[in-house]
């Protein structure tokens, strides 16, 4: 089976089917090769793209695979619909695992939009400095905000075009509620950008805001496919394999 990962929840899922007392079972997870030094799940591992849904239907066709788990960041862009389509083409059962988004709690002060464009055009009512977790490959939306100061958070350095008014920190989740009140208070941060990425991992951010009374500005999830079955953890998405293969 293939799980197109880069995700915890793609690396437990894959800990777990390959711990299965199943003979014959090979399951290889697919990272996309935009972090330099990725977490690698247990099982076989293959990185980089598949060249559009032509690439992952012959994929999956040429290494039979019997069930595809897109286990991707709810923020992966276009790898959902090459999913859904590619398994259509080739008669493989599809299963998107997504974790639950965040929802908002009493005291929360949350902006929500549709973008990152439109996060930019949030900010310069929100505050002048700006803790924005929102990942390298974002940065251009908010470059020619240069009144503004930024702290952006990635895993890797981003590159040009980014904010001129920028400090980076190279951080990888999962991130504390110490450790994010800390950041907030040492940078004197009154405004957050985030995607609603969901799951505990980066959570501690949004407590932490809401404790300082920081407005978040939260970007909402793009559309997925219709029709795809979905699991909100790997449980769900294991117990749905087992429901496949029989």
């Amino acid at each position: 089976m293939l799980v197109l990962g880069g995700t915890a929840e793609a690396r437990r899922l894959a800990a777990e089917l390959v711990g299965w007392a199943r003979p014959g079972l090979r399951v290889t997870s697919s990272l996309a090769g935009r972090v330099a030094s990725p977490r690698l799940p247990p099982g076989e591992v293959r990185v980089g793209g598949f060249g559009g849904t032509a690439g992952l239907t012959r994929w999956l066709r040429e290494h039979r695979v019997d069930a595809l788990i897109d286990a991707t960041h709810p923020f992966a862009g276009t790898i959902g619909f090459h999913a859904a389509e590619a398994a259509a083409h080739a008669h493989v059962p599809l299963l998107a695992l997504r974790r639950p988004g965040w929802v908002p709690g009493p005291g929360d002060d949350w902006h929500s939009v549709a973008s990152l464009a439109e996060a930019a055009e949030e900010l310069p009512a929100l505050g002048e400095r700006v803790f924005l977790t929102t990942g390298r490959m974002g940065l251009a939306a908010f470059a020619h905000l240069d009144g503004l100061w930024f702290l952006a958070r990635s895993v890797d350095p981003p590159e040009p075009p980014h904010p001129a008014r920028m400090e980076v920190v190279l951080d990888r989740g999962p991130f504390t509620l110490d450790g994010e009140r800390d950041l907030l208070r040492r940078h004197r941060i009154d405004v957050v950008v985030t995607k609603d990425s969901g799951g505990p991992a980066t959570a501690a951010k949004l407590t932490a805001a809401r404790e300082a009374g920081i407005p978040v500005v939260v970007v909402r999830r793009p559309p997925t496919p219709e029709g795809v079955p979905s699991a909100p953890d790997p449980a769900g998405a294991a117990r749905w394999l087992r429901d496949v293969l029989g």
